[in-house]
């Protein structure tokens, strides 16, 4: 996060600094919002926020911090020559996510490369530092400082003005500590904003015995000759069934315990008297059974106080608990209900163990209100990211209903960080639109190939019908060069035949007889290949026509078709003909 402090020209320690501490967030409350402050507990300071009511300082408190001043300006000294640069007192203030942070820094270089914090040398302090260890509740202070500063580590010292005793350590940012700066103010700030003034607190309880009562007095000669032990049981007995037993309030509990020490000391007086009763005589009935009484009344009351008192600690320790563990769940509950569909994964707080060893009611219920305060800083954490991670998923989904259902799992995905929800959500979104392509693609290349196909197979059929085409053609062609040479060949034999006629008689002129309607329909089943094969030779239709003088009856295509009656038509001609070339060539010959 990248942060633009603003220097505040306030020293520290001025009435300024102060009027500036009580707008702000500081540094150095934050490890007391965090509940780890030994000082002062987060209760205090936020009633101390709610109320704006600074508890008043005494003159040796403010002598000490007066002097915490002189020693921190001795040890910027040696400071200064440890880094080797000069270290500046400031004040930092910046709006970070709507919260006004401040630190106040006891050094920072001109660079900002670190920042220097000191603290008076107590004999503890100084022990932790020479061991090489930070106690933890400085951290805070410093995380927020580094923060503020954009500084890499933080100098921290302790001294009190003796160089010798002087000790250090180093202190870099703490990832993770860093991101609860941010939660923790946010949720002290509710708990300010909801604070409820709780009636004065009453002087710390120190209980209250019983009535004192006289002293016993026992004189006694054989027969019981002086005592005041009707007064004294009467006194007695009163004071100890006046004995509160119903427990409520640290003042009754401490009335209690009281009370318990105060009748085991009834108990030891009452068997002191009676021992020393004895020694002055063997039995005295009436003696006895006065004190036994009374020491037996004493001994319930005390018995069944001690328990009721062990008993009355679990019950407000237990009702404290529950009542801290219900406003965790009512807490856990708004909070799913604000971000429903999604929901919060439990948040656990160990209620029962932050207020392990604690005795009184007061500090009981600060330990509660602090662990209460860190599990709902947890619980904000939770729904912050989820937050982000939900409006990370919508902005990268939009309204796209395919992209929305690579995410499923999108309940158990937004409690991811929000790096590896953005890797996860970019991952699945990558992949989807790379499948989309591939996908694309395929189908691109399936259609490319069917329309390949298609027009190879039309490439193909054009180029079968084209051949096709060719060869009735050329057999077109041919046909057409056959008919014209059957015509040639005629002509040549007809001019030879004129040629033959000018020296022997003239042949027959065969008659062209058109095929004549018969009384019935005659069909007309004979083609040229049918003929040739009863005639057992060849002759063309150019000679069937034009020499013959016999048509055809009908045509089937370029098929020439005859019927019956004129095949022997046919052959009859044929047979003249062959007859009139014979005497022809036979007349030429002699």
């Amino acid at each position: 996060m990248k942060i633009t402090p603003r220097i505040v020209a306030h020293a520290q320690g001025s009435e300024a600094w102060h009027q500036h501490r009580a707008t702000h967030l500081n540094a150095s409350e934050l490890a007391v919002v965090m509940g780890l402050s030994p000082y002062r507990t987060r209760a205090e300071l936020v009633r101390i926020r709610a109320t704006g009511v600074e508890p008043e300082i005494d003159a040796m408190t403010a002598r000490r911090f007066a002097q915490g001043h002189e020693f921190e300006a001795i040890a910027r000294e040696w400071a200064e020559e440890m880094v080797d640069e000069p270290l500046y007192p400031s004040v930092l203030a910046a709006d970070v996510d709507g919260l006004p942070l401040s630190a106040s820094l006891d050094g920072q270089t001109l660079g900002s490369e670190l920042i220097f914090e000191h603290k008076s040398g107590r004999a503890d302090l100084l022990a932790s530092l020479e061991a090489g260890v930070i106690p933890e509740h400085y951290h805070p202070q410093m995380e927020q400082g580094l923060l503020l500063s954009g500084a890499d580590r933080c100098l921290f010292m302790a001294s009190s003005g003796d160089r010798e005793a002087m000790r250090f350590a180093w202190y870099t940012s703490r990832p993770e500590l860093r991101a609860q700066i941010v939660p923790a103010w946010r949720q002290f700030l509710a708990d300010v904003q909801s604070y409820t003034a709780a009636p004065a607190a009453a002087p710390t309880p120190v209980g209250k015995a019983p009535d004192t009562l006289p002293a016993l007095r026992i004189e006694v000669q054989g027969m019981v000759t002086a005592s005041n032990l009707a007064e004294f049981k009467s006194t007695a007995l009163a004071a100890i069934r006046s004995v509160n037993r119903d427990l409520k309030t640290d003042a009754d509990f401490a009335d209690a315990d009281k009370a318990v020490k105060w009748c085991a000391d009834v108990e030891a007086r009452l068997k002191a008297a009676k021992e020393h009763a004895l020694s002055q005589t063997a039995s005295i009935d009436e003696l006895f059974k006065a004190l036994d009484d009374i020491a037996a009344e004493s001994k319930a009351v005390r018995l069944d106080l001690d328990k009721l008192v062990k008993r009355r600690k679990d019950e407000v320790r237990e009702q404290a608990v529950t009542v801290a563990a219900a406003e965790l769940a009512r807490h856990v509950r708004a909070l799913s209900a604000e971000l429903a569909p999604m929901a919060l994964r439990p948040v656990t707080a160990d209620f029962a163990g932050s207020i392990k060893g604690l005795r009184s009611i007061a500090s009981m219920q600060d330990a509660l209100d602090t662990t209460l305060a860190g599990a709902k800083i947890l619980a904000d954490g939770q729904a912050l990211g989820i937050r982000a991670n939900v409006a990370a998923f919508k902005a990268a989904t939009g309204d796209d209903r395919a992209l929305q259902a690579l995410f499923a799992d999108l309940g158990q995905l937004v409690h991811k960080a929000g790096d590896d929800f953005a890797a996860v959500l970019d991952g699945r979104i990558a992949r989807h639109r790379a499948d989309e392509a591939r996908k694309e693609a395929e189908r691109q290349a399936a259609e490319a190939a069917r329309i390949a196909a298609a027009e190879q197979r039309a490439r193909d059929e054009a180029a079968a019908a084209e051949r096709q085409r060719l060869e009735a053609d050329a057999r077109a062609a041919e046909q057409a060069r056959q008919d014209e040479q059957d015509r040639e060949d005629a002509r040549r034999r007809a001019l030879d035949l004129e040629r033959q006629a000018a020296t022997v008689p003239a042949p027959i002129k065969m008659q062209i007889v058109p095929p004549s309607a018969p009384s019935q329909p005659e069909p007309a089943t004979l083609n040229l290949g049918a003929i040739c094969a009863r005639l057992g030779f060849t002759v063309s239709a150019h000679f069937v026509g034009d020499v013959l003088g016999i048509q055809p009856a009908a045509t089937d295509k370029r098929a020439s078709l005859y019927t019956e009656r004129q095949f022997g038509l046919i052959c009859e001609r044929i047979a003249a003909h062959v007859r009139t070339l014979a005497a022809t060539h036979k007349q030429a010959a002699a």
